[in-house]
């Protein structure tokens, strides 16, 4: 990954001040994480996967409470031999950052649209708890949503203390009450129209700091790449 890329991913999601002078690590991080998914074995794909009931009018996720059909990929993708590649691969990205320990929840969201039409971030791979499938790409949702608002604007969202950052007035989606940190970043394809997000979560504050930012961009720069077409 060249220099350049890097400094425009960092300018084009707004994470320029955060991680100023940090170049070289990301560039080593994207290397490292390269080879380390080049030596993986191909996993196992899931193409359905539980979620929670939503309140009324879908806006909230009823924590603990999962709802009686689990959510098709399938549906939404189509299946086929590329599309069980590519989520074989993001699945192996997904068990990659969870060796680092950095978060308690971590998903890979693509933009596409859903089998109603409507142009939604759908979750393709994760680990953690259930969670919802589909965010909204609207104005309403992004709202109460940073995984919409990031979504919608192609500018990162990194919340070190959600307690603090809800004191302040400031609008939170909460699936999972133990969540104390989000990161949630977008990713660009080749053209630099976004192509999807990555939201990561933990259950401690100030999470997301120099190091576990530079792994997460590492993340996005790779990523783009091996999402279904």
């Amino acid at each position: 990954m060249a220099e350049v890329s890097i400094n425009l991913y960092l300018e084009q999601s707004g994470l320029s001040a955060l991680l100023e002078g940090q170049e070289t690590a990301i560039e080593q991080a994207v290397a490292a994480l390269k080879t380390q998914l080049a030596a993986a074995s191909a996993p196992a794909v899931t193409w359905s996967y539980q979620v929670p009931e939503l309140g009324e009018g879908g806006a909230c996720s009823l924590f603990g409470q999962l709802a009686d059909e689990p959510y098709d990929l399938a549906a939404t993708l189509g299946k086929s031999e590329a599309t069980t590649k590519a989520l074989s691969q993001l699945t192996a990205v997904v068990k990659n950052y969870q060796q680092s320990n950095d978060s308690d929840w971590f998903g890979i969201y693509q933009k596409r649209q859903n089998p109603q039409g409507e142009t939604v971030l759908v979750k393709l791979a994760y680990f953690g708890a259930a969670s919802r499938a589909e965010f909204p790409l609207t104005a309403e949702f992004a709202q109460i949503s940073n995984n919409s608002t990031v979504g919608l604007t192609g500018k990162a969202k990194v919340i070190n203390d959600v307690t603090a950052y809800l004191t302040a007035g400031g609008e939170y989606y909460t699936c999972d009450p133990k969540v104390l940190s989000e990161a949630c970043l977008p990713l660009f394809n080749s053209t630099g129209e976004l192509a999807g997000i990555i939201d990561a979560e933990a259950f401690k504050r100030q999470a997301y700091h120099t190091d576990a930012l530079v792994r997460l961009v590492a993340i996005c720069l790779v990523l783009p790449d091996l999402l279904p077409a």
